[in-house]
Parts: C-alpha cells; structure tokens; sequence
C-alpha cells in the first residue's frame, strides 16, 4: 500500500521501509574527504582521449593541457582527424599530439592502439545520435548508439584492466539518469557506462562516470538535439563542472544545470522532487478545469486554443505564438514525431489529462 500511494515510478522496499531515489548536491566537503584516499588522482603526462574529433572531445583535450598540464595527447576518432583549430589551439600549447584512426568499439583495433600507445589515463567522450520514437528503434539504430558508448567502453575496460591507469573517465548523459523521450537508445547506452564504472570500482579500478546535462553547443552531438537550451552548459561551466566532478572521486555523478525557480513551479520529475520546497500536483479538478469553470462558455475555446498554441511555439522555439496559426496541419508547421510527443508531454502536464502519443496525428492542426 504505500508503494503504490508514494506516486514513485521506482522504489526499493527495504526492511518494511519504501525509499524513493533522488539526486542530491555533492557537498562542498566531498573534495576534502576524498582527497586523503585520491593521491593517485592526477591525469599523467599522457592521455587517451577517445570522439576526439567531436566538440567536447576537443574541448577536454585542450582543457587537459591548459590547465592540468597534460604534456602528451593521443586523440582517438574513427577517422583519425581533428580539426585545424584544435591542431593550433594545442600547438600554441607547447603539447605532443597524436590524431589516430581508431574505432573503439573494434576490440581489435583498439587492442592494437594500446600495444603501440602507453597512457596515464583515459577519458572516452564519443558517442553518437539516432533519436526516434521507440516503435521506430530497429536493431540497426539501437546498434549505431549502443556502439561507440556500450561496446567501445567495455573494449577500453578490459583491454586496460591490467594497466596502472590513474584515472578511467567516461562522459555518460543525464538521459541515461533521467530517461528522455524518443532516446531510448541513447538513454540505454548511458545507462550502461554508469553501471559499467560501480563495476570497474567494486574491481578496485579506477573509474568515474560524469551524466553530463545539455551543453550549449553547436557542434557535435549539441547541434543535434532538440532539448531546450535554457539551461544548457557553457563551456567554461562545463569544464568549471569536470574539474570539480574528477576532484571528488566519486563514481557517478550528474554534472547539470538545473533551473530551480522552474522546478517549483512546475511538474518535477521525481529524482529531482528534493530540490523543490513542495510537491504540488496538476489536476484537472484544480488546474485547467477550474479555470475554465471561472469563465463564460463563449470564452473557453478561445482560452484552450490559446493554451495549445503556446505550448506549440515553445516546442518548435518560436518566443511568441503568433506564428501558429490554428488551421495550418501540425506537419506543415515542423512537428516530427519527438516534437509531437513533447507536445503531448506539455499538455498533459499543464491540463492533467492523459492524452494518447499518437494526438497529433489523431487531430492534425
């Protein structure tokens, strides 16, 4: 009984006791409790960084040489070229680079590259897209994401357990964490390097998993995604964010911005309920209904017609909803299948209704 009054999609029952999960702020002493047990933790004259030739992956190579004083840097990408303006950036740095060829989800090619290759350390940033409903996730796409996340970081797993590595890093996603509709490839694929780093360090190796949230970006990864920027990582937030998170030791953690003024205002998702003062729950009864209900009948159609067409211009980014216009079909207009389910999403969390996926093929404009 009172897991089902809880509301928690997800609980653990533990000596007659419910407990729900929730993310929780690193403390401000974490550094200093894990310092004394993390003498080991520098990065090493030498590092292996893996999607070297995406955004993140260029920006961590630089970083690592700017600020951590890495001197030697072998960029791993499955074509084995990084761009002009790394190439200058890390010149300019004084520092030895390497751009090589090398698919890490080949255990052969990558077995190769670390018989030629000595590192201190290692941090896998590639990974790669195929969003889609999950009716539409054919083995093949579930395949193309599971890849370069999944199969490259089991490959880098074993073939260094037997190395001396001071730090083994893996950039995971807050999907992963989270869940995120019309990813469940990409959620899954995150998932597994966050179990895979509680393993490495019940192994006693070294390990961290960082479920990174949006950066704002316009290459990579970034450039492809269709979640909302307000709350999107700089640059300089983000590293800020990695050097903090790698001080700590801990294994997993979710480096992300959060809006919390949003957070109590709005629906919140249950890892996140710890951070809100109180939990108010939509209803229709209190929300949308009553609303309605304080109006004349003449005005309701007009009020839900401007509700749908807010919600509509947030989910296609326009700043104001004169744009859409009632009669023109859902299509036209640029919805794809994740938008129309974000579109469902936002409208049954603002009416408290539950309204099918399928709604904006049902009733097209």
């Amino acid at each position: 009984a009172g897991v089902l009054a809880s509301g928690e999609p997800y609980v653990a029952v533990r000596e007659g006791k419910v407990f729900a999960r929730r993310l929780a702020r690193v403390p401000d002493t974490a550094h200093e409790a894990q310092e004394a047990q993390e003498q080991d933790a520098a990065w090493g004259d030498t590092v292996l960084v893996t999607g070297a030739s995406g955004g993140l992956g260029s920006l961590v190579a630089v970083h690592l040489a700017a600020v951590h004083g890495v001197r030697r840097l072998v960029l791993a990408s499955r074509r084995g070229t990084v761009s002009a303006e790394l190439t200058g950036e890390l010149s300019a740095l004084g520092v030895e680079f390497e751009a090589v060829a090398c698919d890490v989800a080949d255990r052969d090619a990558v077995a190769e590259l670390l018989d030629r290759v000595p590192f201190d350390s290692v941090v896998h940033t590639a990974g790669v897209l195929d969003d889609g409903v999950l009716a539409s996730l054919t083995p093949e796409r579930i395949s193309t994401v599971l890849r370069p996340k999944a199969d490259a970081v089991w490959n880098l797993h074993e073939l260094t357990a037997d190395r001396a590595l001071n730090r083994f890093v893996v950039f995971s996603s807050a999907a992963g964490v989270f869940g995120n509709a019309g990813q469940a490839n990409y959620s899954a694929a995150n998932a597994f390097l966050d179990a895979l780093i509680l393993h490495r360090r019940s192994l006693g190796l070294p390990g961290q998993s960082l479920a990174w949230g949006l950066w704002d970006r316009q290459d990579g990864m970034a450039r492809q995604t269709t979640l909302d920027r307000s709350t999107a990582l700089s640059s300089q937030e983000g590293l800020r964010l990695l050097d903090a998170a790698t001080d700590t030791g801990l294994p997993v953690l979710v480096p992300i911005k959060l809006d919390l003024a949003a957070l109590n205002a709005g629906d919140v998702h249950p890892l996140l309920r710890g951070f809100v003062r109180s939990r108010v729950r939509r209803t229709v009864e209190g929300g949308l209904a009553a609303q309605l209900a304080s109006v004349p009948q003449a005005e309701r159609s007009r009020m839900v017609l401007d509700l749908v067409r807010r919600q509509v211009a947030v989910v296609l980014g326009h700043d104001t909803p004169n744009a859409i216009t009632p009669d023109r079909v859902f299509g036209d207009l640029g919805f794809d299948s994740l938008t129309a389910l974000e579109l469902r999403n936002r409208l049954n969390a603002v009416t408290g209704l539950r309204l099918p996926a399928t709604l904006v093929f049902d009733y097209p404009t």
